[in-house]
C-alpha cells in the first residue's frame, strides 16, 4: 500500500516561498513577477522606445553581457544599452579633456596673434622713426628693411628660413649702402661693393652690434616659434588621443558596470568606484601610455614660456631691432676713417664720384628728430589686448594641471557622482553581479598592466599603431621644445653649427638686453677665430657684369652715392684725405 503523504500543490508553494525567505534568497517565481517600471521609465527618459521592454522580469538566458539572472531587459534593450555605454564613455572622455583642448587652441591662437603683431609694431616702428630721422633715404633703400622682416615673419610662420642667414644678408646689404653713404666722393662698381661684404665680418664695420642683435633674436624667435608649434601640436594630439573607438572587450565592461543594474531593475545604483576604475583602465589603457611623454611635453612648453617672459623675451627682441640697427649705423660712421682705409687696402682705389650740385637738406636728412623707442605707456595695443608676462602667466597657470593628465583620466572620470558610487558606500554598490562590495584590487595604468585586469581583456601584445604615432610626435615636439631653450633650432643646427639660432653663443646674454638677469649673466666668450667653427658665409648671387672680383673698380655697372640711404643723426661732412696707412687683408 502506497503510504506517501501527498500535500496540496499551494502548501508546497507556502513552504517554498517561506524557507526562501528564511534563507535571505528571492525564489525565482517571486523575482520573475517582479515589476520592471523603474527600468522601463529610465529606458523610456533615454528616449528609447519600451515596445520590447518586458512589464516584469523575465529570464535572463538571452543576455550576452549581463549576469544571465531574472532581467528587465530583452536582446534589443542589451545591446541598445550597450551601444549607449560606448557613447557615454566617449562623451566623458571628451568632457574632462575638453579643458586641454580648450587651453591649446586658445592659448595658440592669442599667442601666435600676439607674436605676429609683435613683427609689424617692430616693422611699423622702424619705418616710423627712420623715416623721421633720415627722411627720403630711408624710403628710397626701405626694401632692404622690408626685406628683414618678411624673412622674419617667413620664419616665425615655420618656412625653411635661416635666422642666421636673414640677419647675414641683411647686413651685408646695410654695409654696402651705408659704405657708400660715408664715402660720397666716390662711386663704387657692383663688385667692389661685394668685395666689402664679403670682408665685413673681418673688418666688423658695425661692432658688435650684429652679433648682440642675432642672439638677441634668434633666441627670442626660436622659443617663440617652438612656443607656437608646441601648443599647437599639444591641440592636435589631444584631438587625435580623445578621438578613440571602444572595442568589444571595453564595452562589455562598461555596459556591465553602467547598464546591467538596469537591467537587474536597480537603476538607482552606482558600480562600485573600483569596478568603474578597472573598467577605464582597460579602455584607456593606451592613453595611459602617453604620460611620460606627455609630461615631458608640458614641462618642455613651462620651461620655454618661462625663458620667453626672461632672458628670450620677445617683446624686447622685436623693439630692439630698430635701436640696434641705428647704433650699429652709428658705430660705422663714427669709424668710417679707419674702416674706409682697410676697405681701400683691400679692396682697391675707388673712382672718384663726378661733380654734382650739394644734396638738400631735406634729402640728406636734415630734418632730423632725435632717435627714441616707445615708453611702456606709449606702446601700442596689440590684437592680443595684453602683454607677453600676462600670457606667459596664463599658460603656465594653464599647463601645471595637464601633468599626468591622461593616467588620471579613468580617476576623474569615476570620480562622477553619476558614473560610480562614492568611496563611502562600497557596500551598496554593483559590483559586476549584484549590490555589494567589489573585492578584486585595482589594476595599475598602461598597457602591460591590464594582464590582470579582472573587467577588461586587453590584449597588451598589440600596441595601438595611432597611440605610438602620437607617442613619437611627443618626443619630436618635445625635443624641439628643449633645444630652444638653449636658443638652438633643431632645423638648422647642422648648417649653422656656431651661430646663434644654429645652437653657438652658449651662455651668451646681455645685462642691457635683458633687464634683471645681469646678476646670473655668464662671463661672455669671446667667439673663435677658427675658420672652421666661423665659415664664411657663400656670397649672395649678384648680377655681374665679370665673373672676377673688380678690385680695382675698373668694369662693371657704378652705383653713386647720391641716391644711397643716409642714417646719420648729424649732417655728413666731407671726409678728410685719407693719409693713415691700414693694414692690408689678413
Amino acid at each position: 500500500m502506497d503510504t506517501r503523504v501527498s500535500f496540496p500543490s499551494h502548501r508546497l508553494l507556502v513552504l517554498l516561498c517561506t524557507a526562501s525567505a528564511l534563507l535571505g534568497t528571492r525564489s525565482p517565481l517571486a523575482a520573475a513577477g517582479r515589476s520592471c517600471s523603474d527600468t522601463r521609465q529610465v529606458y523610456l527618459e533615454k528616449g528609447y522606445s519600451t515596445s520590447t521592454a518586458p512589464l516584469t522580469q523575465i529570464s535572463g538566458e538571452h543576455l550576452r553581457l549581463c549576469p544571465q539572472d531574472y532581467t528587465c531587459c530583452s536582446s534589443q534593450m542589451e545591446e541598445t544599452l550597450a551601444q549607449q555605454s560606448e557613447r557615454d564613455f566617449l562623451k566623458a572622455v571628451s568632457d574632462n579633456s575638453q579643458f586641454l583642448l580648450t587651453t591649446f587652441t586658445q592659448r595658440h591662437r592669442r599667442f601666435d596673434e600676439f607674436f605676429k603683431e609683435l613683427i609689424d609694431l617692430s616693422e611699423k616702428s622702424m619705418n616710423q622713426m627712420f623715416t623721421k630721422t633720415y627722411g627720403l633715404l630711408f624710403t628710397q633703400n626701405a626694401h632692404v628693411f622690408q626685406e628683414l622682416f618678411l624673412e622674419l615673419r617667413r620664419y616665425y610662420s615655420g618656412g625653411s628660413v635661416s635666422l642666421a642667414e636673414v640677419l647675414s644678408d641683411f647686413w651685408s646689404r646695410l654695409v654696402e649702402r651705408v659704405f657708400s653713404l660715408v664715402n660720397p666722393q666716390y662711386q663704387f662698381s657692383e663688385d667692389y661693393l661685394e668685395c666689402v661684404s664679403k670682408h665685413a665680418e673681418q673688418l666688423q664695420p658695425f661692432g658688435d652690434v650684429p652679433r648682440k642683435l642675432r642672439v638677441q633674436v634668434s633666441r627670442a624667435f626660436i622659443a617663440a616659434r617652438a612656443l607656437s608649434q608646441g601648443l599647437a601640436t599639444g591641440r592636435d594630439i589631444v584631438n587625435k588621443a580623445t578621438k578613440l573607438t571602444a572595442d568589444s572587450e571595453c564595452v562589455r565592461g562598461l555596459m556591465r558596470q553602467w547598464y546591467c543594474p538596469l537591467c537587474r531593475g536597480m537603476p538607482s545604483v552606482r558600480p562600485c568606484r573600483s569596478l568603474c576604475l578597472n573598467v577605464m583602465k582597460g579602455c584607456l589603457a593606451n592613453q595611459a601610455d602617453l604620460d611620460t611623454e606627455w609630461n615631458n611635453f608640458i614641462d618642455a612648453l613651462y620651461q620655454v614660456s618661462e625663458k620667453l617672459e626672461g632672458p628670450f623675451n620677445m617683446e624686447l627682441a622685436a623693439d630692439s631691432i630698430s635701436v640696434k640697427v641705428s647704433e650699429a649705423i652709428m658705430h660705422m660712421q663714427e669709424n668710417s676713417v679707419s674702416i674706409s682705409s682697410k676697405v681701400f687696402q683691400g679692396c682697391g682705389n675707388p673712382r672718384p664720384a663726378p661733380a654734382r650740385s650739394k644734396r638738400s637738406p631735406k634729402e640728406s636728412g636734415g630734418n632730423r628728430r632725435p632717435f627714441r623707442t616707445y615708453t611702456p605707456e606709449e606702446k601700442p595695443t596689440t590684437a592680443a589686448g595684453t602683454n607677453l608676462d600676462r600670457l606667459v602667466t596664463e599658460l603656465k597657470e594653464r599647463l601645471r594641471p595637464m601633468r599626468g593628465f591622461w593616467v588620471s583620466l579613468p580617476h576623474t572620470i569615476c570620480n562622477d557622482e553619476k558614473m560610480a558610487a562614492d568611496v563611502t558606500n562600497e557596500d551598496r554598490c554593483w559590483n559586476g553581479q549584484t549590490r555589494g562590495r567589489y573585492l578584486p584590487d585595482v589594476t595599475g595604468d598602461g598597457l602591460v598592466s591590464q594582464i590582470n585586469n579582472p573587467e577588461v581583456e586587453v590584449d597588451i601584445a598589440r600596441p595601438d599603431v595611432r597611440t605610438r604615432q602620437l607617442i613619437m610626435e611627443l618626443r619630436v615636439v618635445t625635443n624641439k621644445l628643449r633645444h630652444a631653450m638653449s636658443g638652438q633650432d633643431m632645423d638648422f643646427m647642422d648648417s649653422e653649427e656656431g651661430s646663434g639660432s644654429g645652437g653657438g653663443d652658449h651662455g651668451e646674454r646681455y645685462n642691457h638686453d635683458w633687464p634683471g638677469y645681469g646678476p646670473y649673466s655668464p662671463p661672455y666668450t669671446k667667439p673663435s677665430n677658427n675658420p672652421a667653427s666661423n665659415p664664411a658665409k657663400p656670397p649672395r648671387g649678384r648680377d655681374r657684369n665679370g665673373s672676377k672680383w673688380n678690385r680695382n673698380n675698373g668694369q662693371g655697372r657704378v652705383r653713386s652715392a647720391a641716391g644711397l640711404l643716409s642714417f646719420s643723426p648729424f649732417s655728413l661732412l666731407p671726409l678728410p684725405f685719407l693719409v693713415t696707412a691700414a693694414t692690408m687683408w689678413r
